[in-house]
């Protein structure tokens, strides 16, 4: 009749101390096996704040950090100071002791020849923005932080308006390009589309966005102020007192571009850091 597995930690230390000479080392080892993998199975099903924390013993360094991370999805709210919520944020940051500095002397520093700089062709953009339904509401827009006018410049993408395009994007968004590139928009205003259920799915505004600010930028075309504003000799002398803002990040580098736009000319940006953009 075939000998019952031990079930716990206790029972399978007891059995090798008892009959470790009438214990084939394969067996040892194979029970070993075994209780290791339920172990693993238990905690990571259950969370390693459990009582089968002594399961640890047997699982490897690796696998420990893993459950570091506490994978387990909270069903209350739980308050938790700032912190404390510091540290853990570096458990899910990769190379979290690595920052752009450590890049400047490799073969790799400022090579971007990899980088595909479009996500849409002009066929795939056309064909993408005449899927656009224009819609009267526009949920895109609403789920826009920046309030971009998107019906308006998707419009001029389908006509093959790009300089109309980009400058819908522009006028609201300096940093349109980098927002093309880097937006959330699945949780933006790509979530937001009327289309999410259809069979194409929801129109691609963040690959149009990219497309129209790349066509735009290839067409070199010189950033010229207003003719519609008053000329910067007759505005008052406040347009020329000093303008600080800390911190060359995109929140920044988007005030300082309206605040030219209005006609200051007297604006700096300080930034500690040897490199501007605040993204790392």
């Amino acid at each position: 009749m075939r000998q019952p597995q031990p079930q716990t930690l206790l029972q399978l230390e007891r059995a090798l101390h008892e009959e470790w000479d009438n214990i084939p080392q394969q067996v040892v080892q194979r029970l070993i096996g075994s209780m290791r993998r339920r172990c693993q199975a238990v905690i990571l099903s259950r969370g390693h704040h459990t009582r089968y924390g002594a399961c640890n013993l047997f699982l490897s360094p690796h696998t420990l950090n893993l459950l570091a991370l506490n994978p387990r999805v909270r069903q209350t709210a739980r308050v938790v100071p700032s912190s404390v919520t510091k540290v853990e944020k570096k458990h899910w940051k990769r190379n979290q002791d690595k920052g752009c500095l450590s890049c400047e002397s490799g073969p790799l520093y400022k090579n971007f020849g990899d980088i595909k700089h479009t996500t849409l062709s002009e066929r795939g953009a056309l064909k993408e923005a005449a899927r656009c339904l224009k819609c009267a509401d526009a949920p895109c827009q609403k789920s826009c932080p920046t309030q971009l006018d998107i019906k308006h410049f998707i419009s001029c993408i389908a006509n093959k308006n790009y300089y109309g395009a980009a400058k819908a994007i522009f006028s609201d968004n300096p940093l349109g390009l980098t927002c093309g590139m880097v937006c959330p928009t699945s949780d933006l205003c790509v979530g937001g589309c009327n289309l999410a259920a259809a069979e194409e799915g929801p129109i691609n505004i963040g690959g149009l966005q990219q497309f129209a600010t790349e066509v735009f930028k290839d067409m070199r075309v010189s950033q010229v102020r207003d003719p519609n504003m008053p000329p910067l000799e007759s505005l008052p002398e406040s347009y020329r007192s000093p303008v600080a803002l800390l911190g060359c990040g995109p929140a920044s580098i988007s005030c300082a571009t309206f605040l030219a736009r209005l006609g200051y000319s007297n604006i700096t940006v300080f930034e500690k850091k040897s490199y501007t953009g605040g993204l790392r």
